[in-house]
């Protein structure tokens, strides 16, 4: 139990990712005892982490609580394919997917987070737990951060906003992203554009009928990784004359890359999430 709310890990088999797959979610204390569908927020963490990582590090029960927000955080990769290097690197290969579908062999074969995040894991959810299909958001940290802004832009409909911490927002032109999308990929970087947030920004066309994507990016001004792997300013440039992008965005003064700058701002996430799902 977690502010009155229930914290729990489950495992089921993934098609997508050809392995079994964690997730934790957090049920608050409205769960058991409201009728009616609960608005969910999906969390999806960074290099090196698990589906654990945000839930136990975040303190994000407290604000799901005030909201009566289910709060899902799946897994970061595969686990147990055992591909050559797959383990070698903490940047690249377990706890390393970057919520892309992999085209080179071997990854190819089960590395596609993104349709396991955007098909898989949402179906799952549905329909295993009283969660509203039209009250979605999404959220990440640095590799997630990525991978909420890539799926958000590449789905306009599937979630109400978008928040992101730290994100790398344009893994063409760091290390890490340069590397996972060489191996994953391959060399063609035309191919990197559709997992590349600042790119996929720079020609956002929303669909008709569908309303301005709505997306909060905070980030701290002492991140050692901002300049060389983050490059946040990047997408904010890219995406801040894009009538189908409205993006808030918070720079914060003396704050880093790890959790102590998630958990002093999650409050906040929680709030603009609200606005759009409860």
């Amino acid at each position: 139990m977690c502010f009155d709310g229930e914290q729990c890990n489950f495992q089921h088999w993934s098609e997508e990712l050809k392995c079994e797959m964690n997730f934790s979610i957090y049920l608050p204390p409205s769960y058991q005892s409201k009728s009616g569908k609960f608005p969910v927020l999906y969390f999806l963490s960074g290099l090196t982490c698990t589906h654990e990582n945000f839930p136990i590090k975040s303190g994000m029960q407290r604000f799901a609580a005030q909201w009566g927000i289910v709060v899902v955080s799946p897994d970061t990769s595969p686990r147990g394919s055992n591909h050559p290097n797959e383990h070698e690197d903490w940047d690249f290969g377990s706890s390393a997917g970057f919520y892309l579908d992999a085209t080179n062999s071997p990854w190819r074969e089960n590395y596609r987070m993104y349709s396991y995040v955007t098909k898989e894991l949402l179906a799952v959810i549905s329909e295993n737990f009283n969660v509203s299909e039209e009250k979605r958001a999404l959220s990440g940290h640095s590799m997630g951060g990525h991978g909420s802004l890539v799926i958000a832009m590449r789905n306009p409909r599937m979630f109400k906003c978008i928040t992101s911490l730290a994100p790398i927002a344009n893994p063409s032109l760091g290390p890490w992203g340069v590397k996972a999308f060489t191996n994953y990929i391959g060399e063609d970087r035309s191919l990197w554009e559709q997992w590349d947030a600042t790119e996929l920004a720079k020609n956002f066309s929303l669909p008709e009928g569908v309303e301005p994507l709505n997306i909060m990016v905070c980030q701290g001004d002492k991140d050692r990784f901002l300049k060389e792997e983050l490059l946040t300013q990047n997408f904010i440039d890219a995406a801040k004359d894009n009538a189908g992008l409205n993006v808030d965005y918070r720079f914060r003064k003396g704050y880093d890359h790890m959790y102590p700058y998630i958990s002093t701002f999650i409050h906040e996430h929680f709030e603009y999430i609200a606005r759009f799902i409860c």
